[in-house]
């Protein structure tokens, strides 16, 4: 294991190179966003809260939405050496963590921000290679840079890698 564990919070990006790892904790609507560069082995993750951020006020915190917190991190991991062309995604979250009557958009978040999050990597031509996202349970993070691991804790559904 690594001294260098780096806790990503809320509306957040962060990346580290090898040896390292990223945490977060509590993803429900919210997606953790897992870059790796397979050739040098940095890894960078983003907690993104919303889908996009033209669709809201506030946008000032570019980590918060998809759209914006994405291209934040690839600037981050572009600064520390990554080159986008060795870059695959992983993906967590997203889940309905309320059950609600009706149909409406905005309260498919979870779903939303999945959707949102797909929709910026493949524009970029970023593959994901594996995902847990949906349902409706809430999860916690670990990215490693060993190898690229995406560990997932959950409640009631115990742990799992991707």
């Amino acid at each position: 294991m690594t001294d260098n564990i780096i806790k990503v919070g809320m509306a957040d990006v962060n990346c580290t190179k090898h040896p390292g790892v990223l945490v977060t904790l509590g993803l429900g609507s919210c997606v953790g966003i897992a870059l790796y560069d397979i050739k040098i082995k940095t890894i960078g993750l983003a907690h993104i809260m919303l889908p996009w951020s033209h669709q809201a006020k506030n946008n000032a915190n570019r980590a918060k939405f998809a759209d914006t917190g994405i291209l934040l991190l690839l600037e981050k991991m572009s600064e520390a050496g990554a080159s986008l062309k060795n870059i695959v995604a992983k993906l967590a979250g997203g889940a309905q963590m309320f059950s609600f009557s009706g149909n409406s958009d905005m309260i498919r978040i979870g779903q939303r921000n999945v959707e949102a999050t797909k929709e910026v990597l493949q524009q970029l031509r970023i593959p994901v290679i594996s995902e847990d996202t949906g349902g409706n349970y809430g999860r916690t993070i670990e990215f490693y840079s060993e190898d690229g691991r995406l560990m997932i804790k959950t409640i009631g559904h115990g742990i799992k890698y991707i």
